[in-house]
């Protein structure tokens, strides 16, 4: 699902005429997905264990405030700005989501009904409001807070998710089956004509964060908790190193700007 099959519901124009602050939807768009969430994952499990988990909910929390704070100072997307908020996101959402389970006790079959409730008013609000929840229309300050509000919640909903299945008896390899093949079910319906790009672009963006954390908690983790005992840090730096080389090639090449000059 790349940003030409992204239409908007009301005017059928392709939505990449319309964007300014956010990436076009390549396959470079959910590769960097993917890598953010693991990286989060095991990046906010690092920091809870090094720091404690008041002080890295902490530090997390002024992290994510300033990339977003610099994210909407900019006129414009900017790769490494936009990938850097999206990857504070990820660190958040994930200690929110640990913060509810360990912190306050609350068992993975509640906060994840929980997050898929709060995502699902934050969509009902910006559609309320927007009458579209195109994430190639973020041109407005107002539509940018419903587009990361929305994302904060995926990420929270996703890592709940992503546990729920890791503890219920799958596993974290088990856990990336399952998400791995739910995560063809919205390009194969919407490819079929059964659901439409929007709808089918946001199914997908909830199960990159399950999929992505699953398989780093799955490579980082030890061997009596089904991973392959790589260690956090180790999985943390190399998958940063990955989100840089990424996001430094779209930086310099720009393949993922094309046709937001316009916006």
């Amino acid at each position: 699902m790349t940003t030409e099959h992204l239409l908007d519901d009301r005017s059928r124009v392709p939505l990449r005429t319309m964007a300014n602050k956010v990436p076009e939807v390549t396959a470079y768009f959910w590769i960097i997905k993917v890598l953010t969430t693991g990286m989060g994952e095991t990046a906010s499990d690092l920091l809870a264990r090094v720091l404690g988990p008041i002080p890295a909910v902490g530090l997390g929390a002024l992290a994510l405030a300033a990339s977003l704070a610099v994210q909407f100072a900019v006129r414009r997307y900017i790769a490494w700005v936009y990938w850097t908020a999206v990857v504070m996101v990820s660190v958040f959402g994930t200690m929110a989501a640990d913060v509810l389970h360990v912190g306050l006790g609350v068992p993975y079959t509640l906060s994840t009904p929980f997050f898929v409730i709060v995502l699902t008013a934050v969509f009902a609000l910006w559609y309320a409001v927007e009458r579209t929840l195109s994430i190639h229309g973020i041109r407005t300050r107002r539509r940018e807070i419903f587009y990361w509000a929305a994302v904060l919640a995926t990420f929270a909903l996703g890592t709940a998710a992503g546990d729920l299945t890791a503890t219920a008896g799958l596993g974290y390899l088990g856990s990336v089956v399952l998400f791995a093949v739910a995560i063809c079910v919205p390009a194969i319906a919407h490819r079929g004509g059964v659901l439409k790009a929007v709808p089918a672009f946001w199914t997908a963006y909830v199960i990159t964060r399950p999929l992505g954390a699953s398989l780093a908690d799955w490579m980082a983790l030890s061997h009596s908790r089904g991973g392959l005992a790589l260690g956090l840090a180790p999985v943390t730096l190399a998958w940063t190193v990955a989100i840089a080389g990424f996001v430094g090639y779209l930086a310099v090449s720009r393949r993922d700007t094309t046709g937001l000059e316009a916006a």
